[in-house]
């Protein structure tokens, strides 16, 4: 090999290693360019899911939405947004007025001991009966059954009075009434198991499409907020005779004693 022939080669090797660290400079550099690319990528995701469940939070739930949302009232109510519930056709001034919460174990208790009397003298004429619904349990306990409930009442009231009273003692009744603890009336299709036990509400197609439409949903946040503005109610049940709170009565005998006190007669 000539000497000129050997200075050529590492020429030509040097070239050769040059183009080569461009390359490989080339690849590294594009290399790094996906890397980062993919980084922001996955920096956007994470921040887009947090950006995503933070509006999902933020983001008013169905019962928020009825609290704005034009009201639909039932028939057989009356008043601003029909939270007027009034039932029964006494000739006198007499009103029974019954504060309630559907989950309320102790309005359960009540219904079941002295309820059918407390109908009874409605249907005899001796007062006119009174009901303001409310929610509260719901936010004690957490759920929706209570709100849930009231709506499907304002469906049966629709209905009917009688539905709605009907609808009311069933709901109540021991072999409906849920555990405080539980939210069974949450669920639309119990709502409806226990509406079939009513004559008046029994596969009535009208009624079942209110309740899982939420037709009355609005109505019963505006029923719900006037229970919140009562006076005097402190718990439930709470009841009035001609806007006076009474003590609970345990018993009919106690019932009759508090309507002869407050001269309920017919």
């Amino acid at each position: 090999m000539s000497k000129r022939n050997s200075q050529a080669a590492k020429s030509a090797a040097r070239e050769r290693l040059r183009q080569e660290r461009e390359r490989q400079a080339k690849r590294d550099k594009v290399k790094r360019q996906v890397i980062v690319a993919c980084s922001i990528v996955g920096v956007l995701a994470i921040a887009g899911g947090i950006g995503y469940a933070v509006v999902q939070m933020n983001e008013p739930s169905g019962w928020d939405k009825a609290a704005d949302a034009k009201v639909v009232a039932p028939a057989n109510t009356s008043g601003k947004n029909g939270t007027t519930v009034t039932l029964g056709d006494s000739k006198s001034d007499h009103v029974v007025h019954l504060y309630e919460d559907p989950r309320c174990p102790g309005c359960a208790n009540f219904e079941q001991t002295i309820g059918e009397a407390v109908n009874k003298g409605m249907e005899d004429g001796t007062y006119k009966l009174s009901f303001t619904i409310g929610t509260f349990l719901d936010g004690n306990l957490g759920g929706e059954g209570s709100k849930n409930a009231l709506s499907a009442l304002g469906a049966a009231l629709n209905v009917s009075p009688d539905a709605f009273i009907d609808y009311k003692t069933a709901l109540y009744s021991s072999e409906y009434h849920p555990s405080e603890s539980t939210d069974e009336f949450a669920k639309d299709d119990y709502l409806i198991k226990v509406a079939n036990s009513v004559d008046a509400l029994k596969n009535n197609k009208k009624f079942q499409d209110a309740v899982e439409k939420g037709t009355y949903d609005a109505w019963a946040m505006r029923m719900s907020d006037a229970f919140q503005k009562a006076e005097g109610v402190e718990s439930t049940p709470t009841v009035k005779i001609n806007d006076k709170v009474i003590e609970t009565p345990g018993s009919d005998a106690e019932w009759q004693k508090a309507l002869k006190d407050a001269g309920v007669t017919k």
